[in-house]
This record gives C-alpha cells, structure tokens and sequence, in this order.
C-alpha cells in the first residue's frame, strides 16, 4: 500500500516522506480497527489522487494509463471517478459493522489532513478537505435541514398535527422592485393598500429565482432584501427555499446553505463569535468536518426577521472586519457581514417587516423584494382547500366577500388561518348561525375556541360547561398586560426579563404556551434558550385592547392616559363612564401620525358591541347601547374636522364595528338615486364618500372627477381615489397651481398605480413640463 514506483516519478523527496508515514499511521488505524480498513484500497488511492494529483492534467492520465497497463481492472477501479462514487455510496458501509467501518475511514482520513498540516502542506490539506470532507458536511447539513424544514404546522408549532411544507406550500406572490425606505405605517393601513393595487404588469421571482440575475442587469446579485407585513409567508418562504435545496430540487450550484433568525441570534448579543465559530455553533457538523475556509464555498446565510433584531447594527461606526476566523461581537460580525467586508463571496437573504427594512444602507443592498400575500383567487384556493364540503366553503367565502375588513385581512395567510378556525367552530356548533362580521367579533371569537379547548382537553369539562374558569381568566389578563405592556414598546417577541418585567415567571409562560396554544407561543432556540411571541401581531394588539378594556371596567383605570392618578378614592365615589376612554384611544390613534394605534381602536370599540361573547370574562357595564351611541357620536364629529384620509378610513372601520352605518348609507343612496350634490357635502360625506370608492373596484378602474364635481375641492378631496386608480379623467376641472401641486405630490408619492391620465384643457404648462419628468415612461398622459 505503499506509493508505487509510478506513482513516485510524480512525487517530491518531501511528499514520498510524507506518504510513507501516513501509510504507517494508516496500518496503526488499520490494526485498531481489526485491519477492516485495510480491506477499502480504494481510500488509499482516492487520498493520493486527490492529494496528489488535483489538476495534474495530462500527468494524472498519463499516472492513469501506465497503472492500467499493469492492472486494468484494478486502474479502472481507483479511477477518481469510480473512487469518489465508491465513498459516496452508502453501499460500501455495508455489513455487519457499517458505523465502524465509517468510522475506520474518517479516523484515517483525519490522521491525513493531520499530517498534512503538520508538514505545512495547508493547500493539500485544503484541497482534501473540499473534495471529501466537504461532500459529507454538506450530506449531513441537507439532512438536518430536511428534517428541520419538511413539517410544518399551520398557525403554529404546537396545535394539530404535522402538515408536509410540500403539501400546503402555495406560491407567495413576490415582486421585484421597489426601495429599502422604511415605511412605518400601521401594516393594516399597507393591506388596505394592497387591497386596492389594481392588476398590472410586475416583475415577479420565485423564491427558488431570488439570486438569479434578471435580463438586463449586469452585476450579480450578492444581497437580497425581502419585505413583507408580519404574517404574509417571509419565514415560511425562507423555508422552502432551504428544503428544496437540501431535497437536491433547487440551485445545487450552492454548496452550503445556513439559515439564521434573529430570534436565534439575539440570544448570544452578549457573546464573541468569529464568523467561523458561528456557523460551527449553529451547525455542527461543519465543526465536525473541520471547515474553516468558508471562502472556499458557495455560501448563502439567511436572516431572517430584521424586524426582530435586538443587536446594535452600527454601518456607520461600526469597524472594518475582514478575517472570518476572527473573534468579534455578534452585531460588529454581521454588520461586516452585511456590509461585503466579511466574506464578500456569500449570499445573503433578508427578510424583515416593512418598518425595519431601513436599517439596512441601500448601497449594502443589490435587490429589494417584496412578499404580498394572497392574491383574492388564492384566499378562494385556500379556503376551498381548508373546508372539503363545497356548499360550506362557498357560504364562508361569500360572507368574507361581504366583510370588507375581513376580505382585506385574509390578504394574509395566517389571518386566513384564524379565520377558518373560528368559522369552522362556529359552523359546527351553531349550525346555520349567523357568522362574525367585524374584526372584533372574529377574534373574541377566536379566543372563546381556544377557553373552550382548555375547558375540554385540559380541564375534563364537557361541552356545555361556561367557557371561562378562573385559571384561564388569570391566564388571559397576564396575557392582555404583557401584551400591551410590550406592544407599547414595540416589541412582539419576547426573552425571559421581557416576561419578568410584566410579572410573568418564564415557568408560568411555558403553562400558557402549551395550554393557549394558537395564541400564544413558545420557540425553544439553540440550547434550550426560551423565545416567546403571540401568533400575530392583530393577536398581540387585541389582548392588548382587552387588557386596557377590563383594567377600566374593574379598576376604573384608564391605561392610555400619560399620568395616571393614584389615590382611589374619586374613582369610588365618582366612577369613570366607558365614553371617556374611548375619546381619549379615538384622541390617540388621531395624533399618532402613522397610525399605530388604528387596528388597537378598533378593538377596543368594538369590545363593547360584543359584551354576550365576552360573558363569564368581562363583567358586565349597563347599556352598552348607550355608550356605543356617545362613541359614534364623538366619531361622526372627528370626521367632520380635516383629516387625512388614512385616518378618516380607518374611522369608518370603527364606525363599523360600532354597527353604525349610516353615514355610508346616506352617500350610497345619493349615489343609487344620482342625486349627490359634492358642492354641498360636509367633510364626513367627503369622508364617506373616499371611503365607499377605495372599497368599489369599479370605480378604481376609471376615475372621472365630472362624475362628481369638476372643481378644484373635489379634486382635492378625491386625491387618494385618483392615487389608486387606473385610468384618471380630470378633464377641463379649472386647476389653480396649488391644486397642481396637491396633484404632482400625490402621484409622486405611487406613480406605478395610475397607467392613463387625462388632463385635457386643465393644466398650467409648468405643471405639464414637471408631469414629463415624474409620470411613467410606460404609461399615457394626456394634456
């Protein structure tokens, strides 16, 4: 087994030195091993020639060919080819002792790269190392993704059974385009928006597609930033990308793939890693296989959940780092990471919510991409799918239909998720009942199927039994406070001192992880470390409104006031009416400029309209009927001051889960009847009547201002209709150059909505000549 004359005329004094010892060693590793290794020549052979002779070229066939005229059998046999296919082949671990045999051989194969190393034979060492050890990491790191990824659970890791990813995955629209810009408007306000984006051409990708060059683009792509409202599939995404790799279906150009979450990682913020020592902690089986040179690979590093980073990500500051075996803080090590200092020949794919997507510079970013849901076709697909009997499946897309804030929401999966569970329960024990209709409703709703699951499973208590025992009480209202208590700090994740903060011991938490499942949850990282988060971000601010609801009905207690007072004693003698902190939230949500409080007001109205449901959990307070009225009432008189029309939206959203339509009715009959006469419309009417043509897809696919009024403050007043429409009349309307200006704003701020404008006999030629400069090369204007 020693190298053969042939093989020496190729080998230098040093390397036939070296080769001696290791056959030595080699016979050592044999003898242990009951000489089992011995019997695998081709190890041998495969080590020197991959050693040896990596690009040889014309020698190593000539090395090839003189073997052969000696043996050819055994030549073809310890050809590289056949070798390598040999120790790929699981076969030849067969019999009795195949671990050991396994084992026999990476012993041997460390005892080289050992020996390589200590004779400075680093570039040998490497190259062995690529071409063996590499092969096995990369096996063992597809297996540990496969079995990480392949079984996915719907809401969330721990209700119902294990569903294949293969199975349910349905292709997430993504589109190309667009900017890193942070945009920190409340994600219900960016759904509506969605809602309302007419068809048009996009650039869309597959996920299996996200590093590919598009025509016409010329560098290649090093950073993707992928944006997403929490909910939409970016997680899930990242996943199936992951599992189609390791299942060897998708982009086998990639030899690693290394999957992180800032969940994971904002549990070592306080730890030293070199970039190495990273992945090694991470995977470990790259530890195992001794890869170090991660330069040497194609590698892609997910992060996943920007929005969920609790490390200091400094570009600006932060020092230049450039070895990858050097130790560092964890935010320095991926802010060089991100940056290209740091391993500038790895991939990287970004996901994070919309209001983080700023923290990365743009000049770190080669292409931006954005997650939007589900399509209206796709909620039917999902629902179609989630309820087998079609009669009921075409009742509960009907009513969503219907439901305007309903239809809107299930734009995201997991919301389409809740939506069937709480549907599906009430189907089964109201049958032919009526079903929710607003948003509140659904998700009391939603938290009485998951008091009931408790009564049942938990608690041994039959059907009939009140939904509400003081434990789950107890449980809910430390729910509701870190809720809030969180939601006002902007966090939806959170670690054991979050907990402790809110008077919530970790043990505790864990109890109300495995008992309200499918609302609050637990993630056990690397080591045992505990995440916890409720199962969307609408959950969090729900409880969060319930807490501040019941802390005013028991303690009078208003929550959302900046100084609270102490002393009990006028709240006992003079008790607070309900009115009160619906004015003060309705105040809130008004001053907040990107409406952060909009979907937590709705809730907390909502609340009151829904006292039956909340029965055995809310006591109860008087007439609600009473108070609802005092809620309009306040609500109708904000609408007639000057508001955005953001904020005016989402107040017809509150009027509706006060059951109070009638504004709407009024503008939709003069509408019916023909007779709406705009130049006499209060600002509600003005509100209701945007609000009414954002919900029509009629109307949004021509705009024509004569229909309405042709003056200057209708124009105005209408802007947020002619933004989202695709093709706008504004003909002959007498603009002034302020009006103009109002316009060019407008479609500045979302030019890609509107494809044709007509602006015949209307505008000033400065205002033609700046309209040249911003309207779409693609589309057609008119003036």
């Amino acid at each position: 087994m020693h190298p053969s004359e042939c093989e020496r005329k190729y080998l230098s004094t040093e390397q036939c030195a070296w080769l001696n010892e290791a056959c030595c060693i080699k016979c050592f590793v044999c003898t242990e091993y009951h000489r089992e290794l011995y019997k695998n020549q081709s190890i041998y052979h495969w080590v020197i020639h991959i050693v040896f002779f990596p690009a040889a070229g014309g020698q190593h066939h000539h090395v090839c060919e003189e073997r052969a005229e000696e043996d050819p059998e055994a030549s073809e046999s310890r050809s590289p080819r056949n070798l390598k296919s040999q120790m790929e082949d699981e076969e030849m671990f067969g019999g009795e002792d195949e671990d050991e045999r396994k084992s026999c051989r990476e012993a041997f194969l460390k005892i080289t790269l050992h020996f390589l190393r200590r004779l400075k034979q680093h570039e040998m060492a490497d190259h062995l190392q690529s071409k063996i050890f590499a092969p096995l990491c990369k096996r063992e790191l597809k297996a540990q993704l496969k079995k990480k990824f392949q079984c996915v659970f719907e809401g969330i890791a721990k209700a119902g059974s294990p569903t294949l990813l293969n199975q349910i995955y349905t292709e997430l629209h993504i589109t190309e385009g667009g900017t890193a810009e942070v945009n920190d408007e409340h994600e219900v306000r960016q759904i509506e928006t969605a809602s309302r984006k007419p068809d048009r051409a996009e650039t869309t990708i597959r996920q299996e597609d996200i590093f590919k060059v598009s025509p016409g683009r010329d560098e290649p792509i090093r950073t993707v930033l992928t944006k997403g409202v929490a909910g939409i599939g970016k997680t899930v995404l990242t996943q199936k990308y992951s599992l189609d790799w390791a299942e060897d279906k998708a982009n086998q150009d990639i030899q690693f793939i290394f999957p992180f979450t800032f969940r994971e990682l904002n549990v070592l913020k306080e730890k030293k890693f070199s970039l190495v020592e990273l992945v090694h902690h991470f995977f470990n089986q790259t530890n195992q296989s001794g890869i170090c040179r991660l330069e040497d690979f194609q590698v892609v590093f997910i992060l996943d959940g920007l929005d969920e980073c609790r490390l200091n990500l400094d570009f600006k500051k932060t020092k230049i780092l450039t070895e990858t075996t050097k130790s560092t803080s964890l935010d320095e090590l991926l802010t060089n990471l991100i940056r290209g200092n740091l391993l500038p020949s790895a991939r990287l794919w970004i996901t994070t919510r919309p209001a983080a997507a700023n923290q990365i510079p743009p000049q770190c970013v080669d292409m931006v991409t954005e997650v939007r849901g589900f399509t209206d076709p796709q909620k039917e697909e999902y629902f179609r799918k989630r309820f087998r009997d079609e009669e009921q499946a075409s009742r509960i897309i009907s009513h969503i239909k219907k439901a305007r804030s309903l239809h809107i929401m299930c734009h995201i999966p997991v919301f389409c998720w809740i939506t069937a569970t709480v549907l599906e329960d009430v189907l089964e024990t109201r049958e032919g009942g009526q079903l929710p209709k607003t948003l509140t409703e659904m998700y009391i709703h939603f938290l009485v199927v998951q008091a009931k699951v408790k009564r049942i499973k938990y608690d041994g208590g039959a059907e009939t039994d009140p939904h509400w025992s003081p434990e789950s009480r107890k449980m809910i209202e430390s729910l509701g406070k870190l809720a809030f208590d969180q939601l006002q700090k902007g966090n939806l994740i959170f670690y054991e001192p979050d907990l402790t903060e809110c008077g919530i011991d970790i043990r505790a938490a864990s109890v109300y992880s495995g008992v309200f499942t499918q609302i609050f949850k637990e993630e056990k990282q690397l080591y045992q470390n505990k995440v916890f988060c409720f199962v969307h971000l609408s959950v969090q601010e729900f409880l969060a409104a319930l807490h501040v609801h019941l802390t005013f009905i028991n303690s009078g207690l208003n929550l959302l006031e900046e100084q609270q007072t102490t002393s009990m004693w006028p709240k006992l003698f003079d008790k607070p009416k309900l009115q009160s902190l619906h004015q003060c939230a309705v105040d809130k949500a008004l001053q907040s400029p990107n409406g952060h409080l909009d979907l937590f007001l709705r809730f907390l109205l909502g609340l009151k309209t829904n006292q039956t449901h909340l029965q055995g959990l809310v006591t109860q307070t008087g007439s609600s009927a009473q108070t609802n009225r005092e809620a309009v009432k306040y609500i109708k008189k904000k609408l007639s001051e000057n508001l955005s029309a953001e904020k005016s939206i989402n107040l017809f959203h509150c009027l509706n889960e006060l059951n109070d339509r009638s504004l709407l009715e009024e503008i939709q009959q003069s509408l019916r009847s023909g007779r709406l006469s705009t130049d006499k419309l209060s600002p509600a009417q003005w509100s209701a009547l945007v609000f009414i043509l954002l919900s029509s897809e009629k109307d949004l696919d021509e705009f024509n201002l004569k229909k309405y009024f042709a003056s200057e403050e209708a124009l105005l007043r209408l802007l947020p209709v002619v933004k989202v429409s695709k093709k706008a009349l504004l003909i002959d309307c007498g603009l002034s150059e302020i009006s103009c200006d109002y316009l060019a704003a407008a479609l500045k701020s979302n030019p890609s909505h509107l494809r044709e404008l007509d602006l015949s006999t209307t505008t000033t030629a400065g205002f033609r000549s700046e309209a040249s400069v911003w309207f779409p090369g693609e589309s057609r204007m008119w003036t």
